[in-house]
């Protein structure tokens, strides 16, 4: 099966003089073909989306609410096509695919319902004499044309997570996937243009780094929001000018496991935590921190559990775990582990590759120096190391530059409120991974993992902003 599909440029379809073919990761297989936005079709969708929010802007909450719900509908009616294309251009296995496409309506419907809770405050400014009688009243308003930029690895939940927001607060919204997933993505744009997206208000477009660069600098877009590495997020930024911008980057995930955890619980819930998509997410475990009393059992069982994982093609339903991205992701991730070794790690398990699929690699005795222990990974790999004091391993996850979240696995209170007082990250997840997420929840990160959160309505608060109207009676 091979698809064509056109892009979305200020609410028609239409293809442009170059051609995106989409590959299979793994395989190399052509799944179907798009094409790669010109310069002129972004700014033509950039002035589309300007002319569009003096409509999106005046949506009542009841006309965005149904608007998102019907998306959210749309999606549940795709699932399986969405779910099989995003395993075939991903190489993402299909259970995981269908439960990113399940996540993925719940995300625009559940914005369905914030859209409905926007709301503001009455404050009584009569607190000193010159006010009497004067009232204050706020209301957030939507903030205007907004890009997106979202990442290959789990393309719809992360672009919904720009998309739904965004409309539910009454912006437009310009996005730019990232070209390995493209046919996802419009698919995902078809099927929210049939629900009644206003036209204009929504563009999807593919394109070359050097046209959509163009979308940091516009003073057009009044916010933009990205997802992807922290060296290309923190240049962004940069260069944004006076638009806001909310980014989510990337990390290195840390788990503490306390003398007191249950080893059965932790080993399932780490294995998954580690190896989920191959590693590649940015909440994905990277660095293992096990109490000394318990190091040498969760070693052994951890290695056990990791090379017993299925490793195969996306849409067999036995596969645990699919390809990497790309087989040149899949070298790096190698040249990394070798890094570590010369330098004196200790590979338990895996450690080899077969053109794009990886085995889950499990390493000690890794020097705090390397690759693997100061920089994301984003790979089927982790490494295990002993402690004896909370103090210390909390002190050690903290040594990283990356903050986005870190699992504590413990039954000590004290233990719970030292690590949520301490861990120097944007969420503390007790009794589970660090790559636990709920898409309401607030997700984002501190130091080089970002700024700003998502999570519905905490996006909607980074897509509006606040205006205050006084009241002075009659006099």
């Amino acid at each position: 099966m091979t698809q064509s599909q056109p892009i979305l440029v200020a609410g028609r379809w239409e293809e442009s003089e170059r051609e995106l073919v989409s590959i299979a990761p793994g395989t190399g297989e052509e799944i179907g073909r798009s094409f790669l936005a010109s310069a002129e079709q972004l700014d033509r969708a950039t002035a589309a989306a300007v002319t569009a929010f003096e409509v999106t802007r005046k949506l009542a909450s009841f006309e965005r609410a149904d608007l998102l719900r019907k998306i959210a509908t749309g999606i549940v009616e795709h699932r399986d096509e969405l779910g099989e294309l995003l395993a075939r251009e991903a190489g993402k296995p299909l259970a995981d695919s269908l439960t990113e496409v399940d996540r993925t309506a719940f995300t625009f419907r559940h914005a369905g319902e914030e859209a409905e809770r926007i709301t503001g405050e009455v404050i009584p400014l009569d607190v000193i004499a010159t006010s009497r009688g004067k009232w204050g009243i706020t209301r957030r308003v939507p903030l205007g044309p907004i890009a997106g930029i979202s990442p290959f690895n789990v393309p719809l939940s992360l672009s919904a997570h720009k998309l739904a927001p965004a409309l539910a607060a009454g912006n437009t919204i310009v996005l730019k996937p990232d070209s390995k997933v493209a046919l996802t993505l419009l698919l995902l744009a078809r099927i929210m243009v049939d629900a009644g997206v206003p036209e204009g208000a929504l563009s999807v477009l593919p394109m070359d780094v050097d046209v959509a660069d163009a979308m940091v600098t516009d003073p057009r877009f009044r916010l933009l929001s990205f997802t992807g590495s922290a060296r290309v997020g923190w240049d962004m930024r940069a260069r944004a000018g006076t638009k806001q911008v909310v980014l989510e980057l990337g990390g290195d995930g840390a788990v503490i496991v306390a003398a007191d955890a249950d080893l059965d619980h932790v080993v399932k819930r780490v294995l998954v935590g580690s190896f989920k998509y191959a590693g590649q997410i940015c909440i994905s475990v990277q660095r293992i921190f096990v109490h000394a009393s318990l190091v040498a059992e969760f070693t052994e069982r951890m290695s056990a559990g990791a090379a017993a994982l299925r490793v195969g093609p996306p849409l067999e339903p036995s596969s645990e775990i699919g390809p990497m991205i790309s087989e040149a992701a899949a070298a790096r991730m190698l040249e990394t582990v070798d890094e570590a070794v010369r330098a004196g790690a200790t590979v338990i398990v895996g450690g080899h590759r077969t053109g794009a699929y990886v085995e889950p690699t499990v390493l000690t005795n890794v020097p705090h120096t390397v690759a693997l222990a100061t920089d994301e990974a984003f790979a089927p790999v982790v490494f295990i190391e002993p402690f004896t004091e909370l103090s210390d391993a909390i002190a050690r996850v903290n040594e990283s530059r990356y903050g986005l979240q870190a699992g504590v696995f413990t039954r000590d209170l004290r233990a719970i409120w030292a690590a949520f007082d301490d861990l120097d990250v944007g969420g503390v997840i007790i009794n589970d991974v660090p790559t636990y997420r709920v898409d309401h929840m607030p997700y984002g990160g501190v130091k080089d993992s970002g700024i700003g959160r998502e999570g519905i309505r905490y996006a909607i608060e980074h897509m509006t902003e606040l205006r205050t109207l006084v009241i002075t009676p009659d006099s």
